[in-house]
């Protein structure tokens, strides 16, 4: 409840450099919900480099197919929110035992369908949108799950939201076509990908 009415209590920025930051929206997220916290022992919920540089990807793959930048920026604000506060109960040891087998699923599950991602991306004629909306179905089920008795049923909404807006059919078919406009961010994305997979954090 405290992650919930921290930020209740102060929203995130609506107005945005141009130039959008995944880190600097995170850093904020995360000051805004630890800053009403009891315990302060959980900050430096940082992200790394390459997530930083995949969020902002998938911003301007968002922000390409909306063709709104607001709702790009909406959907990357949601991710990082929902991102921070399931890091926060983590790392406050919140979560059950069944719970951890619920987020041991979700990250089997996630790093199948990065695989996947990279797989479509890597193998030419490969791509199936409807196996990668299904992956990201099951994560945004799972994560669901896994929160339901931690946070409330707007940051429930968020998750929704995040997960069906990238597993839109639409929206990958476009992504996964050749050439411009798409290919040189799916190209960043699946890069990035790899080097958390081969780090052992995906």
């Amino acid at each position: 409840a405290a992650l919930d009415q921290g930020e209740r209590k102060g929203g995130l920025k609506a107005s945005l450099p141009q130039t959008f930051s995944s880190r600097n929206l995170a850093l904020q997220a995360e000051k805004k919900i630890l800053s009403h916290m009891a315990s302060k022992s959980v900050a430096n919920v940082f992200l790394d480099d390459t997530s930083s540089e995949i969020l902002d990807e998938l911003y301007r793959v968002s922000k390409l197919h909306s063709q709104n930048r607001s709702e790009a920026q909406k959907v990357i604000k949601n991710l990082i929110k929902v991102a921070v506060k399931i890091s926060v109960l983590y790392r406050n040891n919140r979560f059950s035992t069944g719970e951890l087998g619920l987020a041991e699923e979700f990250k089997r599950k996630l790093h199948q369908g990065a695989m996947t991602a990279v797989s479509f991306y890597e193998v030419e004629f490969t791509f199936e949108s409807g196996m990668l909306t299904q992956l990201l179905q099951d994560c945004r089920d799972l994560l669901l799950q896994l929160v339901e008795k931690h946070l409330t049923a707007k940051s429930h909404g968020r998750i929704r939201h995040v997960f069906d807006h990238f597993a839109n059919g639409d929206l990958l078919s476009q992504l996964y076509s050749p050439g411009e406009p798409y290919r040189p961010h799916l190209q960043k994305i699946c890069q990035g990908l790899n080097k958390l997979i081969e780090e052992g954090k995906l």
